[in-house]
């Protein structure tokens, strides 16, 4: 797999062991253009990076080494993980993001991403589940990659998990439609929110989830469907 190294200065300067790579987060880079991307990821005055960059073209650039921990994921949450770049290998797709006029993701782009992903994989033991997108870890400061993002083409891969095509329809009380949701999401992995009580916030977790697994259908409401893909996955939790 053909990558050009352009090394940024915005990392660690102590070196990681292959067991500490755990996840990896796919962003995207929510700017104008390639070159724009690429000035941000190496100045230093940003303070941000990523490990690689793929381009419109499906070209990839490296831009941290592996080895080391970019400053991509900022704060976040995962599980039982509080800021996950020491434990994870972060990927920006060029794409000018909701912002500047997203677009969909191009065919070269994504089919280089999944050869970089299984790479990645088959070389740190990552699980299917821990290929995360930057809204999964910070759901109320993020939308990256996106309900235009193909979750589900990835899923076939191996990247990332999915549900099946026929799901069954989870009965409950309306009343508690909401508190099984979000007991559904913290077993999946999600945070930044509360079980005990509901607030102004929630729905904007709703949303992350829906652009992930509904993406036509972003819009914080916890309507069956997206009640009984919450229920399917947070099943498979306890199979993995």
């Amino acid at each position: 797999m053909k990558k050009k190294i352009n090394l940024s200065l915005n990392c660690s300067k102590s070196i990681r062991r292959r067991r500490e790579i755990k996840y990896v987060v796919i962003h995207y880079t929510g700017m104008q253009s390639e070159i724009e991307s690429i000035d941000r990821l190496k100045n230093t005055r940003s303070k941000v990076s990523c490990h690689y960059l793929i381009n419109r073209k499906g070209l990839i650039t490296q831009l941290v080494l592996d080895n080391k921990v970019a400053w991509h994921a900022g704060k976040s949450k995962w599980k039982k993980l509080n800021n996950l770049n020491s434990s994870s290998i972060g990927i920006e797709l060029v794409n000018k993001g909701h912002q500047w006029g997203y677009e969909n993701f191009s065919n070269l782009q994504i089919k280089t991403l999944i050869n970089l992903c299984l790479n990645l994989k088959k070389k740190y033991k990552i699980k299917n589940e821990n290929f995360l997108g930057h809204s999964d870890i910070a759901p109320l400061r993020k939308l990256d990659p996106g309900e235009k993002f193909p979750w589900k083409k990835l899923s076939k891969f191996g990247i990332g998990i999915w549900y099946k095509a026929k799901i069954e329809n989870v009965k409950i009380q309306k009343s508690k439609r909401n508190d099984l949701f979000f007991y559904n999401l913290n077993k999946i992995g999600y945070r930044y929110f509360s079980l005990r009580k509901r607030t102004n916030k929630d729905k904007m977790i709703v949303k992350a989830f829906q652009r992930r697994y509904y993406s036509h259908k972003v819009n914080g409401f916890i309507d069956q469907k997206t009640l009984n893909i919450s229920q399917f996955l947070a099943n498979q939790q306890n199979l993995s």
